[in-house]
């Protein structure tokens, strides 16, 4: 069965194209590498010791769009990684992130359909519940206004699947894959978050500035409603997020998934602070983290963290990896990337 990656040579979409692999599968991987590098394809190969089919598009392009899915239209799924995925960028590039995000998911539909290729799996985030009243959050948990255009253009993705499985001109199936903060690295160390510049998210600064390549980590705020003032999330290895992404895929193709669109949590479903991620590391490594307070944030809320029951009892998953695994695997990502 072969499997189109969408953003497959980023960070989530690398270690899903192992773990399909693993699990018997044929991977292709459609990439704009806009936030990735072509060597992590290489480093996939060597894991996996397959050939990859690697095809450059850019998704949001409906030309480019039709051209790379027309070379493999004997697919029989899609899972879709590919969009811009920075909160705080999003906010001062909102117009971007629409186009990207919505734009490449209305492409790769229509070329689904015109290739009748069934599956859909998409990336959606814990951004669509907003600022959650009750935690943890539950699918049943409402969707509240979105606190950045990133947020917003992952409601709207959810939105548009919902719609497009009841209108009977289109024949897809799609999950909605509503995960929280994925951090660590494959366990071979070869292939881990390598995002290009400075980083948005948590994990790859701290492991850049234990590495010496960036002076100092900054937490972006101290004086949030939580117990040591700094912000919470639910914090899942990105090997557990990766297997998950096969888990729906397998239970699309059985006879217990009986609707064409359903969404599932995926979070370890615990919620850590950013100071309690930073003591994580500091205790795996034995390195004490240059860090300073700096402003919150526009768009990060204080607290959010997963309730996954729905999603261990559905799909026969569950997370392998507690935080300090998470830490330590992307410490060893750092270092072995950086020769250290």
């Amino acid at each position: 069965m072969k499997v189109i990656v969408t953003g497959g040579a980023g960070y989530i979409g690398s270690h899903t194209v192992i773990e399909l692999v693993n699990a018997g599968y044929e991977a292709v991987i459609f990439d704009d590498l806009s936030n990735s590098s072509a060597s992590m394809i290489s480093r996939i190969e060597s894991i996996t010791k397959k050939e990859i089919p690697f095809c450059k598009v850019d998704l949001s392009q409906s030309s480019e769009c039709n051209d790379a899915f027309n070379d493999h239209k004997d697919a029989s799924a899609v899972i879709h990684f590919a969009a811009f995925k920075s909160v705080p960028e999003s906010v001062q590039y909102p117009s971007k992130y629409y186009k990207n995000n919505i734009g490449s998911l209305i492409n790769i539909t229509n070329c689904m359909d015109e290739f009748q290729i069934p599956l859909l799996v998409f990336s959606s985030s814990c951004t669509v519940y907003g600022d959650a009243q009750e935690l943890p959050v539950k699918e049943t948990s409402p969707m509240l206004p979105p606190n950045s255009p990133y947020g917003h253009s992952k409601q709207l993705g959810e939105y548009f699947l919902k719609n497009l499985s009841s209108v009977n001109s289109s024949q897809i199936k799609s999950i909605a894959l509503r995960y929280f903060n994925p951090i660590g690295a494959h366990e071979s160390g070869d292939i881990g978050e390598l995002p290009n510049g400075i980083p948005n998210n948590l994990m790859p600064y701290i492991t850049q500035t234990a590495a010496g390549v960036r002076q100092e980590l900054s937490v972006y705020g101290d004086d949030y409603d939580t117990p040591d003032g700094t912000a919470i999330r639910d914090y899942i290895h990105v090997v557990d997020l990766a297997v998950a992404h096969v888990k729906a895929l397998v239970y699309m193709r059985s006879d217990k998934s009986n609707q064409d669109y359903e969404i599932f949590n995926v979070g370890a479903g615990k919620g850590s602070s950013v100071m309690e991620v930073i003591l994580s590391f500091e205790r795996v490594s034995g390195i004490s983290l240059n860090y300073k307070i700096a402003p919150r944030r526009d768009g990060d809320i204080s607290s959010i963290y997963a309730e996954s029951t729905h999603t261990k009892k559905t799909l026969d998953w569950s997370e392998q990896y507690d935080l300090d695994d998470m830490t330590r695997s992307a410490w060893i990502w750092e270092k072995k990337l950086r020769d250290l």
